[in-house]
């Protein structure tokens, strides 16, 4: 005879397989169905707020694994903060004008053979930003990313476009916004200017080349009446054509070298080693020593052109490399270009927006730049004046969206000033009111706004909002007048920014505006457009003080480490000069996106992953499991080794779930839940690990360490739950009687474990905790979704430190009675550890108290068959010090039968002749419950 199954298992329908891909979709589903976000929002309404302000994605192309990371960060976030208690709206955004999608579609458009006017481009950049919107909306929604996204704010809307003008309007007013000459990055490929966040530093081979400029004028007799040269080192020669100086420092020493070959030669004494290395000079001798400042009036010629190059001084001149003199072309360098400036030198950039040279540029005419690079070194080196060629691989300014080298190109933009009313001061000021996470943020926006110049708003471009400027037909002069912007705001406001291009001045204007400075009254428009920067700058105008969900300013910005010099920076000087303080309160940044080897994700090294591919795989939650595993203050790993080790874990956290729920099958919270004084001492030890877990796992959350959350939740499934209490309590939950106070004890206390540990997952692991809330045994009161229940608060789990003493104590003598269990088995001695008894020894009358009254417990915690306790210790080896005294323990083979009820070998099994195969214990459970005979299943 055998007996049947009355080990109370589940019973229920939940079986928490993880099968992901399917469920999270229907899961997304019921979301939606009860207006989840809505009732969010509902719950918290009047209570303090939490505004994290979506830095927007521009629309083009699926989402990627950065973008995962991103948004699932920010959902973290405002999950969690709404689960505090604050009212914490999440509006999402897209970018949508700019080169990213013009290029796109450009492209696309010269596939089909078509040439296409402007406003016919405009239409299909409009149309591919909103498929995009649409196709990147499902994709984060899929992602679980829980916000506003039938009502998101897009950066092409009338609203947000009449908005940008209007910011534009106020930094007219506010004196900020001029039109000038300037040096600026420019794309020759997008054949537009660039602004300093839109320049990627890349590696370029580039030539590297000695020039000897030779000396045409030395009032000073510097060189002593003989023939010299000041050598000058570039990795640029197509700027050659265009030098109009050379620029020496005025404080630093200056050498003239004299060759075995009787040339002298003028360069920076700190650098005469490297230069004499680079050029193969030999026999030099130093013949004079002079400051740089001495320097100044001598006159050189150029290497090939019939023009002076004076000697001019600059504190900007280095020693990191060349020789000391540099070769100075105003038109294409800033400081080049402030030079010629002081020193009223010519501003010549004989180069077109396409990078062709014009007729300035003498012989190379007609070139392009970079093509025109080896017959400069050529021309040179006919005049004898190439004193040494080579190459050099370095850092090179790139564009952000072609990924090809720029150039400086000295043309007449409009700029936003950064230094006008003290604003660069006044946003260095405010930068330390600005909590930085991680806090060498700090550091690198100061660094940006510090240096950054003058901020390029133009754009010879189609894609994007006209700069609402007029020019009067009679004197030419641009009008920065109020009325005139305000009747372009209205405009875009009411049609759109496309009205600025299909509309004339006189559609735009009132009839009787006039030019305030010739009195003109026939006007033209603008052509270029504004940087898609400054769109996104705007944002904290557009949406935060739009939108009457939101609030200005943001409490929380975050994006990328790269956006201290882009969105973090431009809004910063936006909200600067228009409301006097940072449009947030604290900016957190994240790192890049690499392999575990480090490497940036490239389609070329085949390490990119997809999101896309990982959601149909695996699930969403394997993704955000994977965000919260990250440290994402530095690079952030990805790779097919990362995701198997966040998977396993994901395992062990949803196999701990699973227990806790099967063996809640029949436990009614309302009914039968005890009171905290009625439980077990080791289920009262069990919450004190709950309530330690929810402090921390809490302090983590506040901190913004998502990397923590996931490690304490991990190793709280795996240790203290699966490999310790889960493990002790199964003996209880299954042989017990269904009511006994044992098991009821138990359950309440998985109950608890179960609903905090839901919550405090939740912000992480979204679908995974709704599935197990919804499998959660109802009770009144009971949320409709995890997502609505109040974060857990672990002040009502009383503080009892003397359990938590005692039990981490007893666990360490656990600990010794499995090191003897694993002697045993290496014996052969024994099987498993039910095969087995412990007695324990002890002289000191308060241990032996406490062993003897927990006596059940202790045979759960070592999980033996049975234990003994005996009060002496003398003769003893090996004791262990407990803080309650001194203890030994040895551990045999355990007498008596096997139990095919409990599975443990006690001296009682058999002695009932009714049923001879369990022991007492399980015999008084089997009459309780009625049971007579069990037949063989």
């Amino acid at each position: 005879m055998e007996y049947k199954d009355t080990l109370n298992l589940p019973q229920t329908s939940f079986s928490m397989r993880a099968n992901l891909a399917t469920k999270e979709p229907e899961i997304l589903d019921f979301w939606d169905e009860i207006g989840l976000y809505q009732k969010t929002l509902a719950r918290n309404k009047g209570r303090k707020s939490f505004i994290l302000h979506d830095g927007p994605p521009y629309s083009n192309g699926d989402i990627h694994m950065g973008h995962a990371l991103n948004k699932v960060l920010k959902d973290m976030i405002v999950k969690y903060k709404s689960l505090r208690g604050y009212y914490a709206p999440y509006v999402p955004g897209w970018d949508n004008h700019g080169l990213p999608i013009e290029n796109k579609v450009v492209e696309m458009v010269k596939e089909e053979g078509l040439e296409l006017d402007r406003m016919e481009l405009r239409r299909r950049c409009r149309d591919y930003a909103f498929h995009f919107v649409d196709v990147q909306r499902q994709q984060f929604k899929r992602l679980g990313v829980r916000g506003d996204w039938e009502n998101p704010y897009l950066t092409l809307n009338n609203d947000y476009e009449a908005i940008i003008v209007k910011v534009f309007s106020e930094l007219v007013a506010g004196g900020y916004v001029y039109r000038g000459l300037r040096p600026i990055h420019w794309c020759t490929s997008c054949q537009t200017a660039l602004a300093e966040a839109e320049i990627e530093y890349e590696m370029k081979v580039s030539p590297s080349i000695y020039v000897k400029f030779p000396v045409q004028e030395d009032p000073k007799g510097i060189l002593g009446g003989k023939k010299g040269f000041i050598l000058i080192w570039t990795t640029t020669p197509w700027t050659i054509p265009a030098n109009l100086a050379i620029v020496v420092h005025p404080e630093y020493d200056y050498v003239i070298l004299k060759t075995r070959e009787e040339e002298l030669y003028l360069v920076a004494q700190e650098l005469v080693e490297l230069v004499a290395a680079e050029t193969h000079l030999e026999d030099y001798q130093i013949v004079a020593r002079y400051k740089g400042r001495d320097l100044k009036d001598l006159i050189c010629t150029h290497p090939f052109l019939a023009r002076p190059s004076p000697v001019l001084l600059g504190d900007y001149v280095t020693l990191d490399q060349g020789t000391g003199c540099v070769h100075t072309a105003p038109g294409h360098g800033r400081e080049d270009f402030l030079t010629g400036q002081q020193y009223g030198l010519e501003i010549l950039c004989p180069v077109d927006e396409r990078g062709i040279f014009d007729d300035r540029a003498g012989q190379f005419r007609g070139m392009y730049v970079e093509d025109a690079n080896p017959l400069v070194v050529e021309a040179i080196a006919q005049n004898g004046l190439l004193l040494k060629v080579g190459q050099v691989e370095h850092q090179y300014p790139h564009c952000w969206r072609c990924h090809n080298p720029v150039i400086f190109r000295t043309t007449v933009q409009w700029f936003m000033s950064v230094d006008h009313q003290g604003l660069r001061q006044k946003a260095l000021k405010e930068i330390d009111q600005v909590e930085w996470i991680p806090r060498w943020g700090r550091n690198r926006i100061y660094a940006m706004v510090a240096e950054r110049p003058d901020w390029c708003l133009s754009r010879q471009r189609f894609w994007g909002v006209g700069i609402p400027i007029f020019y009067c037909q009679k004197c030419g002069e641009p009008i920065l007048d109020k009325r005139a912007i305000e009747c372009v705001y209205e405009l875009v406001k009411k049609e759109g920014s496309d009205a600025w291009f299909t509309k004339n001045p006189e559609e735009i204007l009132p009839s009787d505006f006039n030019c305030s400075s010739c009195g003109g009254n026939s006007f033209r428009k603008e052509n270029d457009i504004l940087d898609v920067w400054f769109d996104s700058g705007s944002s904290h105008r557009a949406v935060l003080e739009t939108r009457p969900e939101l609030s200005w300013p943001a409490d929380m910005y975050l994006e990328g480490s790269d956006q201290h010099r882009g969105w973090f920076n431009s809004s910063l000087m936006v909200s600067m000069a228009t409301r006097d303080r940072a449009p947030y309160r604290s900016v957190l940044t994240h790192g890049f996106m690499v392999d575990d080897k480090g490497r940036k994700m490239a389609k070329s090294l085949g390490n990119v992953i997809s999101p896309l591919d990982v959601m149909r795989d695996s699930g969403a939650d394997i993704l955000r499991l994977w965000v919260s595993s990250t440290d994402y203050r530095g690079d952030v790993g990805i790779s097919p080794s990362i995701l198997k080790q966040v998977t396993d874990t994901y395992r062990r956290i949803r196999n701990t779930a699973r227990f806790l729920l099967g063996n809640l099958y029949d436990f009614d919270p309302d009914v039968h839940a005890l009171p905290y004084q009625d439980l077990w001492e080791v289920d009262r030890w069990a919450l004190q690990r709950l309530r330690r877990l929810t402090e921390q796992v809490t302090r983590a959350y506040q901190e913004y360490q998502f990397h923590l959350v996931y490690h304490y939740i991990s190793n709280f499934c795996a240790v203290e739950m699966s490999a310790r209490y889960l493990d002790i309590l199964k003996d209880r939950l299954y042989t017990s009687a269904p009511d006994a106070p044992g098991r009821r004890s138990a359950q309440t206390v998985l109950f608890k474990i179960l609903t905090y540990l839901t919550s405090l997952l939740c912000p992480v692991l979204s679908f995974t905790c709704e599935e197990i809330w919804q499998s959660t045994p109802d009770f009144q009161g009971k949320e409709e979704s995890i997502h609505l229940r109040p974060w857990p608060d672990p002040s009502e789990i009383p503080v009892e430190e003397e359990v938590e003493r005692k039990f981490d104590e007893i666990m360490t003598a656990r600990d010794e009675v499995f090191k003897r269990l694993e002697v045993l088995r290496g014996q052969k001695t024994i099987g498993d550890s039910l095969r087995a008894r412990v007695r324990l020894f002890t002289d000191d009358e308060n241990l032996y108290s406490h062993l003897v009254q927990n006596l059940k417990t202790l045979e759960e915690l070592f999980m033996v068959s049975e234990i003994e306790v005996e009060r002496e210790l003398s003769g003893r080896e090996s004791t262990i010090s407990l803080r309650m005294g001194r203890m030994a323990l040895e551990v045999e083979p355990a007498a008596g039968k096997k139990c095919e009820r409990c599975w443990k070998y006690l001296p009682s099994v058999g002695s009932n002749i009714k049923h001879p195969q369990v022991c007492a214990g399980c015999l008084e459970i089997l009459e309780l419950l009625g049971i007579e005979v069990l037949t063989k299943l």
